[in-house]
């Protein structure tokens, strides 16, 4: 049985992939497939417990593993004619699958062999690099959730140490300490990277500069007691909000991050800033809506002033699926934190 509830996540997907938008509740089958969302599906899935899912688990790992060209590099998109288009490379597509596969491989919820095939497919594209920061972000969490369970990987080590040194130190003004000019999308991901490569590596400094850059993002992002969370559109210093079209996927990589944060320094802060991310999702935003649905079981693809987009796509559905997932996770007792 899984901790959430699968219904519109089966409704978006068939035998070619996870459908990447939708009208409404109704999959957009001419829109096709993409491995952003593919991958984003493989991690949450592989949080639930063993045999929950096993039919889409395994249906999305073939689809990962399908986009990788021999070299290790990966295609985004296929249509469902079952072709791919587009160059591989090493776009966000190839940070995101490394993700999943990484935590595909070190999944008790994986079945043995499939979680071999993962780590093989991961080997192939951990020596890449790429120039995009949040590509890189992307890799290295997957190179975290193999790490937990293979500390010797040194190539998953090599990705976590060259994913912090990419997002650098945060700058000494308190005013905007972030690495970038403009906070643009999925931006805990900095943060959640630090955090995770200051714990993996055993490097306290990384782990309060991620602690640091996670407090400032969650203040600058709060409008009253509520997430007011970057538009789409993104936000520099001086820019107020609140700003409209808010995305899902700001909520769930805060709750990514903050799961993080909770279970590396068992301060019980991290797991009350989760449920503010869940609660996002129940209403407690900037236009005190919704953005899920309980009939469907989807996630609204974005918040608007007074409304919501009332379509339900995949990254929107899988946002809502993760951060529940992390809510659930911390209403449980804190984890103990490692001996200083």
């Amino acid at each position: 049985m899984t901790t959430v509830p699968l219904t519109h996540l089966r409704r978006l997907t068939d035998a070619g992939g996870l459908f990447e938008h939708a009208e409404g509740t109704r999959p957009r089958r001419e829109h096709g497939y993409c491995v952003d969302d593919v991958a984003r599906a493989l991690v949450v899935l592989a949080r639930e417990q063993p045999g929950a899912a096993d039919d889409l688990l395994e249906g999305y790992l073939a689809f990962v593993l399908s986009a990788q060209d021999p070299d290790g590099t990966f295609r985004n998109r296929r249509s469902t004619d079952l072709r791919w288009h587009g160059k591989a490379g090493v776009e966000d597509c190839w940070g995101r699958a490394l993700w999943g596969l990484g935590v595909a491989a070190a999944s008790p919820a994986v079945p043995v062999a499939s979680q071999a095939r993962a780590r093989e497919a991961f080997r192939r594209g951990v020596g890449w690099r790429s120039p995009h920061l949040r590509a890189t972000c992307f890799a290295a969490l997957g190179a975290a959730a193999l790490q937990e369970l293979h500390p010797a990987d040194e190539a998953a080590r090599d990705l976590l140490r060259d994913a912090a040194a990419a997002v650098g130190r945060p700058a000494d003004d308190p005013v905007w300490p972030w690495p970038e000019p403009r906070l643009r999308y999925a931006n805990a991901v900095l943060p959640h990277v630090l955090l995770a490569a200051g714990s993996a590596l055993g490097l306290p400094a990384l782990v309060a500069d991620g602690v640091l850059l996670l407090d400032w993002l969650l203040r600058v992002q709060t409008r009253g007691s509520v997430l007011s969370l970057v538009p789409a559109q993104g936000r520099a210093r001086g820019e107020g909000g609140p700003g409209f079209d808010q995305q899902p996927i700001e909520a769930a990589a805060l709750a990514d991050a903050c799961a993080s944060a909770w279970a590396v320094t068992g301060d019980r802060r991290w797991a009350e800033e989760v449920a503010r991310a869940a609660a996002w999702f129940d209403g407690a935003n900037d236009s005190g809506t919704a953005l899920h649905d309980p009939h469907s079981g989807g996630g609204y693809d974005g918040l608007e002033p007074g409304g919501r987009n009332a379509n339900q796509g995949a990254e929107s559905t899988l946002a809502l699926l993760s951060t529940r997932q992390h809510a659930r996770a911390c209403a449980l007792p804190a984890p103990r934190p490692p001996a200083p």
